[in-house]
């Protein structure tokens, strides 16, 4: 069974042949194609796309202007990707200005198409409200009562404090997603609060502490380095594997 979704390509002399697009093709997806950045938030506007691949190094308008215009009435899920001339600055700027995920070339075929589906999915539950019911979110074995700001992993009650709850509720919302530290530090002390990452590492030491079996492992919460943290897809049942490091 064939998905689809249509993704919008955006990327200098991108054409239905290049080999992003054959990917997608081949993965089941309609593809759209636009060349430079006012081309992009045209067809944004006018064909409504289920996802865009974003390229930072667009022509005329760049990618990363792209993503900011957008991102001002629209939360279509956006995977920004660069050539070698990004790099983990560029990659922090677009994931705080609002993009889904950040790849860097060469990618291969089944990586992309991983990131697309799990980009589709996360938005799927934000607009249906999947997992959520009852006032109560779930996550794996993670459940998270709204109303009593009361956490359960695998049935057991986890005590947080206020900030490490909002923590966890953050980056519950935006399961499979890397939030950088800076974005985790405004949304939970505010917009005038310092970038102190050391506070922030602080009471995730404290939230593994209480929630994971083994901290050094963690199952729920893992860091990608020099960025910021996730909620793995499925936290606690070890399906999600990955190459995340815990500091």
């Amino acid at each position: 069974m064939q998905n689809k979704s249509t993704v919008l390509v955006a990327e200098n002399q991108a054409h239905a042949g290049d080999p992003v697009c054959a990917t997608l093709k081949a993965g089941g997806y309609r593809a759209l194609t636009a060349e430079n950045g006012s081309t992009a938030i045209s067809m944004i506007a006018s064909h409504c796309p289920d996802l865009v691949l974003l390229d930072s190094g667009l022509p005329e308008t760049g990618g990363l202007d792209v993503l900011q215009t957008v991102r001002k009435w629209s939360e279509i899920p956006i995977i920004v990707f660069a050539s070698d001339q990004g790099g983990e600055d560029e990659e922090v700027k677009a994931l705080d200005m609002g993009a889904d995920d950040y790849l860097m070339k060469p990618f291969g075929s089944s990586e992309l198409l991983a990131r697309i589906r799990t980009a589709l999915r996360h938005s799927i539950k934000m607009e249906t409200g999947e997992n959520v019911s009852a006032g109560c979110l779930r996550r794996g074995r993670l459940t998270m009562d709204l109303a009593r700001h009361s956490v359960t992993v695998g049935g057991r009650k986890i005590h947080l404090t206020q900030n490490e709850y909002k923590i966890v509720l953050l980056l519950a919302k935006h399961c499979g997603q890397v939030l950088t530290y800076s974005y985790i530090i405004e949304h939970v002390w505010g917009h005038f609060a310092a970038d102190d990452r050391q506070i922030l590492r602080v009471n995730m030491a404290n939230i593994r502490r209480k929630m994971e079996p083994n901290p050094a492992e963690p199952e729920y919460i893992v860091t990608e380095i020099g960025v910021g943290y996730r909620m793995k897809d499925n936290p606690g049942d070890g399906l999600d594997q990955d190459n995340s490091l815990s500091i």
